[in-house]
């Protein structure tokens, strides 16, 4: 976890310069960390961007308590997992580093209300597509039967176009990370998911 350790500093000196205020926290991989409009793309949840390049959400348990401290938030939205598949790692590795996650989130927090994104149908990761849709089953089954204070907000379905294949334009040249599309697409799934006002 040691080559992490220069983003993980840079995301606690975001908390010290802001006094770690926070509606949401954003926290996960480079699919949150390059999402610079997300303020402007959803004022209403007061959000902070804690993603942290290339991470895997077993780097992202293994940082929790550090990436948090200092932190109340409303509520926690995480997105991870999809570097772990990429890095060669199986969908129940995956899903045991997510059931961490959420241990330690309850541990910090208490009942925070916790939302996971689907893992996205990459371009660039299609070869191993059926294993990224058996990792968001066994992550929506888990919240579903053993995890009330989380939910399952899938972007996979939408990314998808009518034949079944991701959709490029949702994607930048090198079909992994999010273009402008596809954060728009994001915006409207999140914020429809997450009801600040109710």
């Amino acid at each position: 976890m040691f080559w992490y350790e220069d983003e993980v500093k840079r995301l606690e000196t975001i908390g010290r310069q802001t006094g770690y205020k926070a509606g949401t926290i954003f926290y996960g991989s480079s699919t949150i960390r390059l999402w610079d409009s997300m303020q402007s793309d959803l004022p209403d949840l007061q959000p902070v961007n804690l993603g942290f390049g290339g991470s895997t959400l077993a780097a992202c348990v293994w940082f929790f308590a550090r990436v948090m401290h200092g932190y109340k938030p409303e509520r926690l939205v995480v997105y991870a997992g999809d570097n772990d598949l990429g890095d060669g790692r199986h969908p129940e590795e995956i899903f045991i580093f997510f059931q961490q996650l959420a241990a330690v989130a309850k541990q910090h927090f208490g009942d925070l209300p916790c939302y996971f994104i689907s893992l996205k149908p990459s371009v660039s990761r299609w070869n191993i597509a059926d294993q990224f849709r058996f990792t968001n089953g066994l992550i929506a089954m888990e919240i579903a039967e053993r995890l009330p204070g989380w939910q399952y907000i899938d972007v996979f379905t939408a990314m998808l176009n009518a034949d079944g294949r991701p959709n490029q334009d949702l994607f930048l040249d090198d079909g992994l990370h999010l273009s402008s599309q596809g954060y728009n697409l994001w915006k409207t799934i999140i914020a429809d998911k997450i009801c600040v006002d109710c």
